[in-house]
């Protein structure tokens, strides 16, 4: 099913073309959880997504089976100053781990595949075409620590 996934990069300047499709996917991938929780909410999930492509260094790679969008990952770098994304920390580091340049990390905001491609290798694709050639120092993302499982895979991938 993945093994002709097309893989296609976008970045800032086509984020208005793209909103409905990364909203649409969105809206099917988490379908349940929004019916229950408030923060899964279209609504809110378009906001931030319009706050991300909005980024300097967006980018986005959406992977496409037979043409139809199979999931999605994009971020961007995190700004020089005024990042709240190191503010969740559970233990203390050094504050010159957590100092941006503007081009020190890039922030993966959002990964997610459609339920048909799950369990594929879908994810980690699309999270290795989005990463690779980025110039930053490192890459970064955030997982629910309520989420064991999505957080050994992250790990296992580095």
């Amino acid at each position: 099913m993945t093994a002709d996934m097309e893989l296609r990069h976008y970045t800032t300047h086509e984020a208005d073309y793209l909103r409905p499709l990364l909203l649409d996917v969105y809206a099917e991938v988490y379908a349940k959880a929004a019916e229950t929780d408030p923060f899964c909410a279209v609504d809110r999930f378009a906001e931030g997504l319009d706050i991300w492509s909005a980024r300097p260094g967006w980018s986005c790679v959406i992977g496409y089976d037979s043409g139809q969008p199979v999931g999605y990952t994009y971020g961007a770098p995190l700004p020089p100053s005024g990042s709240r994304w190191w503010g969740g920390l559970l233990t203390d580091v050094p504050a010159d781990t957590v100092a941006e340049t503007g081009t020190r990390t890039y922030a993966l905001s959002e990964l997610m595949v459609r339920a048909p491609w799950r369990k594929t290798g879908t994810a980690r694709r699309l999270h290795d075409a989005l990463l690779a050639g980025r110039p930053e120092e490192r890459a970064t993302l955030l997982v629910d620590q309520d989420h064991p499982k999505v957080h050994t895979l992250y790990q296992s991938w580095g």
